[in-house]
């Protein structure tokens, strides 16, 4: 007699979701539902005191606004002003040339620094730390200490006397045509570094081993930075000019503390004249309008900035 087998029943998988896995997916639909309510106090805050004060302001730019009482729509009248002002229109073309200055040497001088400081020294870490001191100190402090360097009876004036150069002894912020630069050279000297500690970031992605197979190459030590590190620091570049580029275009502080605007209105930029105009004067339609043209300028060439080194980052 012969015995069939009878098949064996199919099995049936089933997948088991443990309690734990279910409620932690449940409470990350949650959180992925309303992570925004997390950072809607820092925009309701950056709204008010930002963005709405900005559009407070460029709404008074069209008026004739004294800062007391009533006020008349102008039109732009304001802007016209500005441009038409031989003074005011200074202080544009010194803005432009503070920032453009200050975003050269900057980034110049701090690229150095960064590359000497990068891996070669033993004593690196302690010139880091030097150079990075001034960037914590007040810019205020700092150009106090700086105005006393360039007076006439100063250290600089006194070091040119002793290596026989004293026929250049000048008492450099009286002189219109000096004080711009050497407001630039103070905004210089406190910003470098700032700019070599991005950079410095930058340098420490840069993979050693590329950079000793190019040697081993025969390439030589600057044409491994210009097709090796140059462009492996592109983001470092990108940040360090953008950032270096607004705070020039709104430099207030050095011009204030150095020579108040002067000689003759040599160093007037756009931010002191908005405060003269403004608390000094009592045109706030007027300053209004050269803020915002001063916003208009930083977003403008901002944006020109980031246009330029996009495809590089």
């Amino acid at each position: 007699m012969s015995v069939t087998s009878s098949p064996a029943p199919p099995t049936i998988s089933r997948r088991v979701t443990s309690p734990r896995s279910s409620g932690r997916a449940a409470r990350s639909g949650l959180v992925h539902y309303g992570y925004w309510w997390w950072v809607l106090p820092a925009l309701v805050l950056t709204g008010t005191t930002i963005y709405l004060s900005t559009a407070t302001g460029a709404f008074y730019a069209f008026t004739d606004w004294t800062g007391i009482g009533a006020y008349n729509f102008v039109g732009v009248e304001n802007f016209v002003k500005v441009f038409q002002n031989p003074q005011l229109l200074g202080a544009l073309v010194n803005t432009v040339l503070l920032a453009a200055g200050f975003v050269v040497f900057t980034n110049l001088f701090g690229l150095l620094f960064a590359l000497a400081l990068n891996r070669t020294l033993k004593t690196r870490y302690i010139l880091r730390t030097l150079i990075f001191m001034p960037v914590v100190l007040s810019p205020i402090a700092v150009s106090y200490i700086w105005k006393f360097i360039f007076a006439y009876n100063g250290p600089l004036n006194e070091i040119l006397g002793d290596v026989g150069l004293g026929s250049l002894r000048h008492d450099w912020l009286a002189v219109p045509k000096l004080a711009l630069g050497c407001v630039l050279v103070v905004m210089v000297w406190q910003s470098i570094g700032f700019v070599a500690v991005v950079y410095l970031a930058g340098l420490a992605t840069v993979p050693v081993e590329l950079e000793e197979a190019a040697a081993i190459d025969g390439a030589g030590v600057w044409r491994r930075f210009r097709r090796i590190t140059l462009p492996l620091i592109q983001p470092s570049l990108a940040i360090a000019t953008t950032l270096t580029l607004i705070q020039g275009l709104r430099v207030f502080d050095q011009v204030m503390a150095l020579t108040g605007g002067g000689p003759d209105n040599a160093t007037q930029t756009l931010a002191t004249e908005i405060y003269q105009q403004t608390f000094t004067f009592g045109e706030f339609g007027l300053g209004a309008a050269m803020a915002l043209i001063l916003t208009v300028f930083i977003l403008v060439f901002t944006i020109a900035q980031l246009a330029i080194t996009r495809d590089r980052t």
